[in-house]
């Protein structure tokens, strides 16, 4: 286990001319953990490694200091279905496709600065930023017309989970791989439910969210957010579309294999079949959105995770910057009365359906997100502690392509959920 010397993070500014607190390392034992206790979560994940899960990295903060930094395994293993003879391992370093974690750590984000700001208020129409968004005379369920921006962040607004525009097979008329053209599927995609009705997590939910952004900043997502919100905050590796800003390859981790083809078992146009390294491995987010959407796209590496989660635990700055206020974090992640596990877009520890997520043992007023190709972060405001999972379960062969193309060999155990990992972190602590 990797023991964090005493020094000062690259990325922290000076403490003491700090308007927030910034972050600087511990060792765990000096942050209340038994080191004994840890040891058996990182003796457990690599055993995990040893039976084939190509990769994780996990970081955590406590009270404002980084306690615990690792790399396990490889940022890429295969070269295709074919094993590569000499792996490329990961390291603290490595960045990882974020998947729907993009929703908070750019989205969300930038919709809690706007709304600090006073430029957008969560009970604004939406169509009041798209115009053409709403009803039309045919559509079986209606409802478009009275869709506010916290309707959407719920996602209570009616739209599928995923209508996959790329794939012309399954979206028929629906069907997009243009960004402008995306739009105006979204705006024709059929409710599937009254809105208010139900919570059904969509990730359209947040495709429109990027565009109110867009509408609102005048700028694409991408730059409002990598200019106005991580590079004052100092961080040099939080990015979309990474390759064609400046990073290699073995800067990240890689996703599926075979392109986005399940081995074989899918098939569209223009679909990717080689491994996909360094690209978005969402298929809306690549296909239809040219790498840059609300729901997914966003890489990081652990250290600037580390640095936004800081964030949220700080009340919206750290260190001179401000991004937004405490009163709009509250705001977003407290629990809905309609369903204590949605705040404002995040997910919230606020029954036990969220065991497998977060854990037995992290406050109910934890909250955070996970994201399909195996991140998790978790934000403890209670116990000031945050625990960031970034792992790659695509990069490993599928089971069975024809039975379930989205299950791979490389998963991890039933018992080693996100919740399983976040409790051994918990347990640790001297004080539980």
């Amino acid at each position: 286990m990797k023991i964090i010397s005493t020094a000062l993070l690259v990325f922290s500014v000076s403490a003491f001319a700090a308007d927030y607190p910034v972050l600087t390392d511990a060792s765990p034992e000096q942050a209340g953990f038994d080191m004994n206790k840890l040891h058996r979560l990182d003796t457990w994940v690599q055993s995990q490694i040893d039976a084939g899960y190509p990769g994780m990295n996990i970081l955590v903060i406590k009270d404002n200091h980084v306690v615990l930094q690792k790399a396990w395994g490889y940022a890429k293993k295969y070269d295709g279905s074919v094993p590569m003879a000499t792996p490329l391992r990961a390291t603290t370093d490595t960045m990882y496709d974020l998947a729907s974690n993009t929703k908070m750590y750019a989205t969300n984000f930038a919709l809690q600065k706007l709304v600090s700001e006073g430029k957008i208020n969560v009970n604004d129409l939406v169509s009041k930023y798209i115009p053409g968004f709403g009803d039309t005379p045919t559509d079986k369920i209606k409802g478009k017309s009275t869709l506010r921006i916290t309707d959407i962040l719920h996602h209570v607004a009616g739209f599928p989970a995923d209508p996959q525009y790329p794939n012309k097979n399954v979206a028929g008329d629906l069907f997009s791989q243009d960004k402008k053209t995306t739009l105006e599927k979204i705006k024709q995609t059929p409710l599937q439910y009254p809105p208010g009705t139900r919570h059904i997590y969509s990730d359209v939910d947040y495709m429109i969210l990027g565009f109110i952004i867009e509408a609102v900043t005048e700028m694409p997502l991408d730059q409002y957010v990598e200019n106005t919100i991580y590079k004052p905050l100092g961080l040099q590796h939080t990015v979309f579309n990474p390759l064609k800003k400046g990073f290699t390859q073995q800067q990240i981790a890689a996703t599926e294999l075979n392109g986005n083809t399940r081995d074989g078992a899918i098939h569209f146009p223009n679909i990717r079949t080689t491994t996909i390294w360094g690209e978005v491995h969402d298929e809306k987010a690549w296909y239809a959105m040219g790498g840059v959407s609300g729901h997914a796209g966003l890489f990081s590496d652990t250290r600037d995770m580390a640095v936004l989660m800081q964030v949220m635990l700080n009340g919206g700055g750290y260190g001179k910057v401000k991004l937004f206020d405490k009163k709009t974090v509250e705001q977003f992640t407290r629990a809905s009365k309609e369903d204590a596990t949605f705040g404002l877009g995040w997910r919230v520890n606020g029954n036990a359906s969220m065991t497998p997520t977060f854990g037995v043992l992290a406050a109910p007023e934890t909250y955070g997100h996970t994201g399909w190709t195996g991140t998790l972060t978790a934000i403890d405001p209670v116990n000031h502690m945050a625990i960031v999972i970034l792992g790659k379960r695509p990069h490993s062969p599928v089971a069975d392509p024809k039975s379930n193309p989205n299950v791979f060999e490389s998963g991890l155990l039933p018992a080693a959920t996100y919740g399983w990992i976040v409790d051994q972190i918990y347990g640790a602590l001297n004080s539980q």
